[in-house]
């Protein structure tokens, strides 16, 4: 299967294909084509041709051996829900295509992450079809799973896999190679930037049970001695409709917090629409979100963000999962990295009642 091929069944030019395949920033024409370029590269076991690149580059290093990988997205049923994960599976598609590795599944379980769920579902069933889809595929080499993931799951993913690394912002505590941009520290840098700007009434809008961004807000809170308030708490799913849905309680409620941490981007642009649609009550929260996905810069006001370093989280995932293939490691590894405060126009002094580019 070469590019040529794969480009006449989605019907896009090779060099489309091969931006795609090999640039996770490219962006086509439409998400659509993009999925259908990756699900045929899946579907045909497609890998580049390591002599004829080893050729160009001259590079005559010797040949590895083709790892078969799959991908676990444990926070979203289909692509787009969350854009940072779709983004961050970019990253990590691109770089196992780059190792002359083959992407062999990408699965879309949010039951993972659902620790109630977890406990009502055959695990041991799901992750057998799991592994028997892999094997159908070639073989199973390793598998990295993006997001959070109940612990007995993980345990039970482990004992099939083998050789698993996570990318998250909660931590496995230790039980695999993993990842992380810590989302206590997350949240903590978010909501310190809204109390240095006066702010003391802070809502959270997110997930709260096991959730390190939850934690680092409250902690934060404690540390200022600012109290909790429990209407102050929305827990909810984090997705732009959820988003929307909470700012429209809370204006229908008349209970208005000055600022709102909001525990991913997508679920703060909700939020932002909603507050545009009903911009004639005078209401503008200063509004901090985690992740910093490419909607940020074009929602307006621009989102104040703490950017993760997806391509670096994308990046050392793979590169930890074929260590451990190639027999390069044996303890667990964790490889924590840091968020980034990104100030943009959503957020503003207390003492402030609009922001500074309000237009969306």
């Amino acid at each position: 299967m070469s590019i040529k091929e794969i480009a006449q069944i989605v019907g896009a030019s090779p060099a489309t294909v091969s931006r795609v395949l090999n640039n996770p920033e490219y962006r086509c024409k439409t998400p659509e084509l993009r999925e259908r370029i990756w699900k045929t590269a899946i579907e045909k076991n497609y890998t580049p041709n390591e002599s004829a690149r080893n050729l160009k580059l001259g590079n005559q290093a010797d040949r590895q051996q083709t790892c078969y990988i799959s991908v676990l997205m444990t926070r979203m049923e289909e692509a787009h829900t969350d854009p940072f994960f779709s983004e961050l599976l970019r990253v990590i598609e691109s770089e196992i295509h780059n190792h002359m590795c083959i992407l062999s599944n990408v699965w879309y379980k949010s039951l993972f992450s659902d620790n109630r769920e977890c406990r009502r579902s055959d695990l041991n069933g799901i992750i057998r079809e799991m592994y028997a889809e892999a094997e159908q595929s070639g073989k199973s080499d390793g598998l990295i799973v993006i997001g959070k993931c109940n612990r007995e799951a993980l345990k039970k993913l482990i004992r099939t896999f083998k050789n698993v690394v996570s990318v998250n912002r909660n931590s496995t505590n230790y039980e695999v190679d993993e990842v992380l941009c810590d989302g206590n520290k997350i949240a903590s840098v978010a909501v310190e930037h809204l109390i240095s700007l006066g702010h003391r009434n802070i809502a959270y809008v997110g997930a709260c049970h096991n959730e390190s961004r939850y934690s680092g807000y409250q902690e934060t809170l404690g540390r200022h001695g600012i109290d909790l308030e429990p209407e102050n708490v929305i827990e909810t799913k984090q997705t732009e409709a959820e988003g929307y849905k909470c700012m429209e309680k809370w204006l229908q409620s008349g209970s208005y917090p000055s600022a709102v941490y909001c525990a991913n981007d997508i679920t703060a642009i909700g939020m932002l629409k909603c507050l545009s649609r009903y911009k004639r009550l005078y209401y503008m929260p200063s509004i901090i979100a985690s992740d910093d996905i490419e909607l940020a810069q074009e929602i307006r006001p621009m989102l104040t963000t703490v950017r993760l370093p997806k391509d670096e989280m994308g990046k050392f995932a793979l590169y930890l999962l074929l260590d451990r293939i190639r027999g390069g490691h044996r303890g667990v590894i964790r490889m924590e990295l840091e968020g980034k405060l990104i100030v943009r126009n959503s957020c503003v002094d207390a003492s402030q009642e609009v922001w500074s580019d309000y237009c969306i």
